[in-house]
């Protein structure tokens, strides 16, 4: 006041008073040690969120010709992701159609006339426990159902992606998917909440079509899922993984290490995997959303040297290429 220093503190002494009643709330409501995690960041050391790409953002993979193939933008009931993802291939150069699982039950649409198909993100069933594995259930326990995507995820010439709620469930299809023994479960959240927030991820070097050429790049992205925790079925499917680089995504801190505590790890999955693909590459699933920031004004917090369209597109551009 005037030439008397009435208070001297630093910011994250002052954040940590600020912040107590929320950690002890929290402590009681969900898991404490994931509490305690996220309190004991207030005074650690933090870069911040970053980008870092190992690709050109503004140079497109070339596609040949002016065709678009078909992509089946597949959802069950209560899945809200599929307009969005819609709208990413479509940018990509994809002709994107809404399949609902009735459609595929009633033949008003079959795989066998798509090139592509991706399971969406959302909330399948009220989002009750376990919601992606029923809705995997539906496929394997129809003969037809099962025959139609066992029939394409054999094909050489198709491609698939599964989001949020459809990675939960393509992951419980592996008997159908060739490559895919290595798969996790996904499982609820360590947090035991819904976790809505903006990661950093580092794609790692493996098979995945659709992230090609874009290793070593750390990137933000949206997450918003419930159960998103990789358990695999053991050890020694995790090591096939590890060794075999069929791991697309992990969870990492803002200094780029490997994320293992909450929240830089959202889910508490091992190594912070949270992205695999199959053996070929041609199947990849993933709790993340990429749909959500195909564009630079779709973040929260995104570098100020991004174009319109965000790194993110990237993924599905290589779907188009590898199409071409």
């Amino acid at each position: 006041h005037g030439e008397a220093l009435i208070l001297e503190s630093d910011r994250a002494s002052l954040q940590a008073i600020w912040a107590s009643t929320s950690h002890a709330i929290q402590r009681l409501r969900d898991n404490p040690e994931c509490a305690d995690e996220e309190f004991a960041r207030i005074a650690a050391p933090d870069p911040g969120l970053h980008g870092h790409l190992s690709f050109a953002a503004d140079s497109a993979p070339a596609v040949l010709g002016g065709a678009r193939p078909r992509v089946a933008v597949l959802r069950e009931q209560g899945v809200n992701g599929q307009v969005e993802m819609a709208a990413a291939f479509h940018r990509a150069g994809f002709a994107a159609v809404d399949v609902t699982m009735s459609d595929l039950l009633e033949h008003r649409h079959g795989l066998d006339d798509f090139q592509g198909l991706v399971a969406c993100g959302g909330f399948s069933f009220g989002d009750v426990l376990g919601a992606g594995e029923g809705w995997a259930k539906s496929v394997l326990y129809n003969e037809g159902l099962r025959d139609q995507f066992g029939s394409f995820f054999e094909r050489g010439d198709s491609f698939a992606l599964g989001v949020c709620n459809g990675c939960q469930m393509l992951s419980v299809l592996r008997e159908l998917i060739p490559g895919s023994d290595h798969w996790p479960w996904f499982q609820r959240n360590r947090s035991e909440q819904f976790e809505a927030r903006l990661s950093l991820v580092e794609v790692q070097a493996s098979p995945s079509l659709l992230l090609a050429d874009m290793a070593g790049s750390r990137l933000p992205i949206a997450v918003a899922h419930g159960e998103g925790r990789a358990v695999f079925p053991d050890e020694a499917a995790r090591e096939r993984c590890e060794t075999g680089g069929l791991v697309g995504l992990r969870y990492v801190e803002n200094d780029g290490s490997v994320a293992s505590a909450y929240p830089a790890n959202p889910n508490g999955s091992p190594g912070g995997i949270t992205a695999v693909c199959s053996e070929d590459g041609r199947v990849t699933i993933m709790m993340p959303h990429p749909e959500r920031v195909i564009l630079s004004r779709q973040f929260s917090w995104a570098p100020s040297d991004w174009g319109d369209d965000a790194p993110w597109l990237r993924l599905f551009q290589n779907a188009r290429r590898a199409l071409a």
